[in-house]
């Protein structure tokens, strides 16, 4: 007695296409043929059809069937490197589903990344938009600089936010130079903000260029001016010189 290809699936709780992928990649054996020509499976293929879904079921890749030894003798080390791999996973998992029903309670927001979610509300859009650009482009650590950073910019970050793209140059220069010392101080915390080597996941270029890019396009250009000037200003406070008087700053 055998079964055909439709009926080993049934048995074995699958369907007729995953019990011919198996074929194909060589985790089931062919199975002898009746003279008909339809397959005719045996009780040895549905118990191999069985041990490959317990340990489907249990989280092991395909590609990783053979290692755990369906058969009966499983590689310990193998099992271990899965369960680290599921543990991975889930621990992936419960941080989605934490920050879900932070979001969900009203608590966080979707456009900024892992570890963000109690300063978003603070930050402005163009803000949010960079930190996700941002996280593509530094590890973790910098990031978790990045956003102790952005807490302590407090009301500044949303004066920058409200400037308008023709504000006056007194305007300009007075938020410049609020803003310097709070640059300062992150320069002088974070030495790897002057030289990133080493917080990067991309090339040096990549990275330039991307944020260079990206402020180009999320900031106009009175809040990019602030930003330069502010940077100098910075710098200067760094090396014990005095701010730049009203109009010496970068011109837009």
């Amino acid at each position: 007695m055998g079964w055909s290809t439709r009926e080993i699936a049934d048995l074995a709780g699958t369907t007729v296409n995953t019990v011919r992928h198996y074929h194909q990649i060589g985790l089931l054996e062919q199975p002898d043929r009746m003279s008909n020509g339809y397959k005719q499976y045996q009780v040895r293929h549905l118990v191999r059809l069985l041990r490959i879904r317990r340990l489907r079921d249990l989280g092991v890749p395909l590609d990783q069937i053979d290692q755990v030894a369906v058969d009966g003798d499983s590689s310990a080390e193998a099992l271990r490197a899965i369960d680290s791999d599921l543990r991975v996973s889930i621990e992936r998992l419960q941080r989605a589903r934490a920050e879900i029903q932070a979001i969900l309670h009203g608590s966080s927001l979707t456009d900024v990344p892992p570890g963000f979610e109690d300063v978003g509300a603070q930050m402005s859009e163009a803000d949010r938009s960079l930190v996700l650009i941002y996280s593509q482009l530094y590890n973790e650590e910098a990031m978790s600089d990045l956003r102790d950073m952005q807490e302590a910019e407090g009301e500044l970050s949303a004066d920058l936010d409200a400037l308008a793209p023709d504000a006056d140059e007194s305007v300009r220069q007075e938020l410049a130079e609020r803003y310097a010392p709070t640059i300062a101080k992150a320069l002088k915390d974070y030495s790897w903000l002057s030289d990133p080597k080493g917080h990067v996941t991309k090339s040096a270029e990549v990275t330039r260029d991307t944020v260079v890019e990206a402020i180009q396009a999320l900031y106009n250009p009175a809040q990019r001016d602030v930003i330069a000037r502010a940077s100098i200003i910075a710098n200067g406070l760094l090396l014990g010189a005095d701010p730049p008087a009203e109009g010496e700053g970068p011109t837009p």
